[in-house]
């Protein structure tokens, strides 16, 4: 099937390892992270490589923790072309940090990111989607730090997280000390509420098809897509953790099968990263230089 190249959709990978994520966290304490062996360079070498052969660019959301011991890594995805941005500094939830611990968060995140070679961030995504109505408030840390765009609304109904009415599209966020772009991933609308279809465990639990179907309905609405993963998503051997069966069954579900329905999603759609893409939508104006 030949590439559609009607629209620009927008791809991201959050850029942790397996041990930080939520299902895991009373598995790995935080000031443990540093004994266990990271698998980083497994997922991030498949990702980099299929974008690569597709001529595809996304963003990485890095984590500071992350950009402060793989800065090689940081300056890899730079020099494939792709945008490098902020997804906090150690994978704490909004609400958890609370507005002061936000700053303490970003202003390491944002060291951490230009340590390593990249530009000051100019996105940003939440641990775990938690930008909710309770942690709006983030948005005015944004906002006063110039970040252009946020991708952290899921506008979806979720236990820990999710704005099920928040608009599932590109919109505008205003808050007192200015707005900013907001830009979620991708849902479809099914049985009166929002569905997720844009990546994550849905990726890897539904077919492949369906994920295909989200994106080239989003194309047929004249809009684009946004599509999140890991890099642990493309780590079938990764080791394996005494979890609750639900967690290990959100984590592990098809790992064995993201990498070939990456490359088929990339083989149908063109991608690129978020910025580009709301550039090229007119939602954020074209930077120069």
């Amino acid at each position: 099937m030949t590439k559609s190249q009607t629209r620009l959709h927008a791809l991201s990978f959050d850029v942790e390892e397996y041990f930080q994520v939520a299902n895991f966290a009373s598995h790995f304490a935080r000031d443990q992270w540093h004994t266990v062996e990271p698998r980083l360079d497994v997922g991030m070498d498949a990702i980099l490589r299929a974008l690569e052969r597709h001529r595809a660019r996304a963003t990485f959301f890095f984590l500071g923790w992350i950009a402060e011991r793989h800065p090689q890594m940081v300056r890899r995805c730079l020099d494939g072309g792709h945008e490098i941005a902020s997804h906090g500094y150690e994978h704490a939830f909004l609400q958890h940090l609370g507005p002061e611990g936000l700053v303490r968060d970003l202003d390491r995140t944002e060291e951490a990111l230009m340590a390593a070679g990249a530009p000051r961030p100019r996105g940003f995504r939440a641990s775990t989607f938690t930008l909710t109505r309770n942690t709006f408030w983030a948005f005015d840390e944004l906002v006063r730090r110039g970040y252009r765009y946020d991708s952290s609304v899921h506008p979806i109904r979720h236990p820990t997280y999710g704005v099920p009415d928040f608009e599932p599209g590109i919109s505008r966020v205003e808050r007192a000390g200015g707005s900013i772009v907001e830009f979620p991933v991708t849902t479809v609308r099914a049985l009166g509420r929002n569905l997720p279809a844009g990546g994550g465990g849905y990726f890897r639990l539904l077919p492949g098809a369906v994920t295909r179907a989200a994106v080239a309905h989003c194309e047929s609405k004249g809009r684009p897509a946004c599509i999140y993963l890991h890099p642990w998503e493309f780590d079938p051997h990764q080791p394996r953790v005494e979890a609750k069966a639900s967690a290990r069954f959100r984590h592990y579900v098809n790992l064995d099968r993201t990498l070939s329905r990456l490359e088929a999603l990339l083989g149908r759609f063109a991608f690129a990263g978020l910025e580009e893409v709301l550039e090229r939508e007119g939602a954020l104006s074209k930077r120069t230089g």
